[in-house]
């Protein structure tokens, strides 16, 4: 590998990325594996990819030997996509400065695998701790080199962190081919003198080694504005970069323009010109946005990115199953249409919350639904739903709690009657629908036991009222 790396020094086929380094995770820059990288990064130590409430210096982001060191500084995104089975590695190998000194302290972060179906906002559950890293190390560095697999400069084997151990190197990572990961590359010490610092990010591992061109996905790097992101209204401004397009800085001329509607029309032009080398877009400008990039060299290149934004999500209730919805009679079954094609989950009467929006075996009466948005753009506050159907038991001992016997929301129906029976099928009470059935008779309180009920109403079918009778039972209990 560093024979190779001699060699194409040569031929300048390095992938050379310097200061277009993005301090933001959603504007990552996509590598391969076909050349070492060439990585610049400068400016503070400001937490801007991470919550500091959530990211703290625990389990693989703990801290090393130098109680001194910064989670993130100086820092540096990258992304991936795998193109085979197999095993992957990388070196990180520091790179003097300005001065000729190596004054820059490298470590890193490996987030995923994430898989691109998911429709999880991946840059958003790295920065509220939802996705833990699976490799990193933060442990102080005498070699120069920190990384996954084995250290170049000694030999020496990854393994996992351990705070104090001073091996910069992470285990073997194994890959299935078509797997998105993220690689946070964080100086833990800088010199704050505002001078850039370099280092060379080299691929390793067997998948490497028996095919270099294709063990990465290197078509990724013609998506340089990134994967599709979501985004939550209010969230801070996103930054596209056309510098992380693999003509670099190379850029003649430059041309931004919109989709707002993702209907295939680029109605609108934002910038133009050679310096318009980044794009800044604000909530909730929700669209697709392509830049078109005019090379020095005579080439052309374009790459799009879908922006959406949400809000507080809501969502429309349908019942599909109890007397008003069809003729399914019980059990009650309910689905729940968002408003949008967010990452949402659902939570009906403040129970577990779930990804499908169908529940089965809804109860009777009033509900309610609580929709999360899974990236964080917030959570809906409880929306009342009515179930129209019966409840299977009763018990009036004058409690307050289940007193009466009744239809819930059977004011919803059309000239409804209920008639009570007992279990031999004699007539007890034609009850009044809006009060229900004490569950006496005569004056007499009846025994704890099966009790039968035929309901008769009339329902809308196409604008023609068709006759319907239902016939069940439930229970009296004392």
């Amino acid at each position: 590998m560093r024979a190779l790396f001699s060699a194409i020094c040569c031929f300048f086929l390095i992938q050379i990325v310097g200061a277009q380094n993005s301090p933001d995770c959603r504007t990552a820059i996509p590598v391969c594996a076909d050349a070492p990288i060439m990585g610049t990064t400068d400016g503070s130590g400001d937490i801007d990819d991470f919550d500091p409430e959530v990211i703290t210096q625990t389990g693989c982001l703990e801290k090393g030997s130098n109680s001194s060191a910064n989670i993130e500084n100086n820092s540096g995104w990258y992304v991936f996509r795998a193109g085979t089975d197999g095993q992957i590695g990388f070196d990180i190998q520091a790179l003097p400065g300005p001065t000729g000194v190596i004054t820059a302290e490298w470590d890193f972060a490996l987030y995923g695998p994430f898989d691109e179906t998911s429709n999880e906002n991946f840059c958003t559950i790295v920065g509220n701790g939802t996705a833990q890293p699976i490799r990193c190390n933060y442990e102080y560095n005498d070699t120069g080199y920190t990384g996954i697999g084995v250290n170049y400069a000694d030999g020496r084997e990854g393994a996992p962190f351990v705070k104090g151990s001073q091996n910069t190197y992470d285990e073997w990572l194994n890959v299935r081919e078509g797997e998105i990961y993220y690689l946070f590359i964080n100086n833990y010490e800088t010199n704050f003198d505002g001078d850039p610092e370099s280092f060379m990010l080299t691929f390793t591992g067997s998948s490497v080694d028996e095919d270099q061109d294709n063990a990465l996905d290197c078509t990724l790097r013609d998506e340089f504005l990134g994967f599709d992101i979501v985004a939550c209204e209010g969230d801070p401004d996103i930054t596209l970069s056309a510098l992380n397009s693999p003509v670099g800085p190379s850029i003649a001329d430059i041309t931004w323009e919109l989709d707002a509607d993702d209907d295939g029309t680029y109605e609108t032009v934002l910038a133009t010109g050679a310096g318009a080398t980044e794009l800044t877009v604000s909530s909730p400008n929700s669209g697709r946005y392509r830049v078109t990039i005019e090379s020095t060299f005579g080439t052309t290149i374009t790459d799009d990115i879908l922006i959406t934004y949400y809000g507080i999500p809501s969502l429309t209730v349908n019942v599909l199953d109890d007397f008003v919805n069809s003729d399914q009679t019980d059990p009650y079954n309910v689905e729940f249409i968002p408003d949008g094609d967010g990452n949402y989950e659902y939570s009906v009467n403040g129970g577990e919350f779930q990804d499908d929006p169908i529940f089965l075996d809804v109860p009777p009466g009033m509900n309610q639904v609580v929709i999360n948005d899974k990236n964080g753009c917030g959570t809906s506050e409880p929306i009342n739903f009515l179930v129209v159907g019966y409840p299977k038991f009763f018990t009036p001992n004058n409690d307050g709690v289940h007193d009466n016997w009744s239809v819930y929301g059977v004011e919803q129906l059309v000239n409804p009657v209920v008639y009570i029976f007992d279990r031999y099928g004699k007539l007890l009470k034609q009850i009044d629908v809006n009060v229900g059935w004490d569950g006496t008779f005569n004056g007499r309180d009846m025994p704890s036991s099966d009790y039968w009920f035929r309901l008769e109403y009339e329902r809308d079918d196409e604008g023609v009222l068709v006759a319907k009778s239902v016939r069940r039972h439930f229970s009296l209990v004392r």
